[in-house]
Formats: C-alpha cells, sequence, structure tokens
C-alpha cells in the first residue's frame, strides 16, 4: 500500500511533521508513506487552474497515484492553516484526484486539544463536492502536549501514544482492504 503525507506545516521542525515521520519509520515494512512538501505550491489562482504550474501537476500525480492520504495538521486559529487549505484548494480543481480515494487524520499541538477543532474542520472539507474522500472514522488521533512526548532527535517516546496510534494504524490496514 503506498499513502501519501499531507503535513499542513512547512516549519522545519513541525511536529506535525514528526508525527508523520514516525508513521514512515515505524510502519514502513507494512506500507510506504512519502511525506509531500507543501511548500513549493503557489497560491491557488482560478486563472491557472487549466495550466497549473508544474509543482502543482506533480504534487497532483503524487496524491492521485497513492492508494491513500495520511493528513496530519496542526491547529491554526482553531481550524486548518492556510497551507493545507491551498494544498486541498488545488486537489479540488479540474481533476479530482481526490474523488474517492481515502483518507486518515491526525494531528498534535502544544495544547491539550491536539488539534480536535482543524480535524473537525478538515473532516468536513474531505467530503466536500471535489474531494468526495472517506475518512477512517472512530480513529482520531489527536496529540496533546505534543512538545512532552519527543526527544531531542525528533523521536516519539511517549509510550501510550505510540500504542495508540499503533492500534489506529492497525484500524487503517484492515479498513482499507474494501479499498484496494
Amino acid at each position: 500500500m503506498k499513502v501519501v503525507a499531507i503535513v499542513g506545516s512547512i516549519r522545519k521542525n513541525s511536529y506535525n511533521l514528526r508525527v508523520a515521520k514516525h508513521v514512515q519509520q515505524r510502519y514502513a515494512d507494512q506500507f510506504e508513506v512519502e511525506i509531500l512538501d507543501l511548500a513549493p505550491l503557489p497560491m491557488y489562482n482560478q486563472d491557472l487552474e487549466l495550466d497549473a504550474p508544474q509543482e502543482v501537476l506533480d504534487f497532483k500525480a503524487k496524491v492521485k497515484e497513492a492508494d491513500a492520504v495520511l493528513w496530519v495538521t496542526p491547529e491554526y486559529n482553531g481550524t486548518i492553516p492556510g497551507v493545507l487549505g491551498n494544498a486541498i484548494d488545488w486537489l479540488s480543481r479540474v481533476e479530482k484526484v481526490m474523488n474517492g480515494k481515502p483518507s486518515i487524520i491526525m494531528g498534535s499541538s502544544m495544547g491539550n486539544l491536539g488539534s480536535v477543532k482543524a480535524q473537525m474542520h478538515l473532516r468536513d472539507i474531505l467530503f466536500a463536492v471535489g474531494l468526495n474522500s472517506p475518512v477512517l472514522g472512530g480513529n482520531e488521533v489527536y496529540i496533546g502536549a505534543v512538545h512532552e512526548k519527543f526527544d531531542a532527535e525528533g523521536n516519539l517516546t511517549d509510550e501510550a501514544t505510540i500504542a495508540f496510534i499503533d492500534g489506529v494504524i492497525a484500524n487503517f490496514q484492515e479498513w482499507m482492504k474494501k479499498y484496494i
């Protein structure tokens, strides 16, 4: 199974990027995860959508080729970050590569709620026309106080969080059997 991870933060030391890297490394023997970089994507512009820049075409091609999308998002102002919204705008237009593509959502924050509001908004967005992405339900991964759960090298060290993610990933793999 091939999964692309779309991280809603372009910060170099993003905790959400660390979460995506944890999934990529821990489950490498079970499925492939490619973490996509949102930084090169230009701002969505309807004037350009029929002749999109190469960065957009490459991004959409990787999503199209994947069996599923892992969304890992922080919460900015009670919702998803602008960089994530921009990526979604590109994905939802012209060739709608997300249509029917399964998704799983995770997220973290330094606060206690672990990006709950952003994930709720993202879930709603993924059901919108132009995306229509089935989302693994009942397996929400909200990592609160994330800054206390990684070591200095960027490794997730909190055993309860690791065990919880292990369970969610097992459920995700079982759920994906109906899509691949």
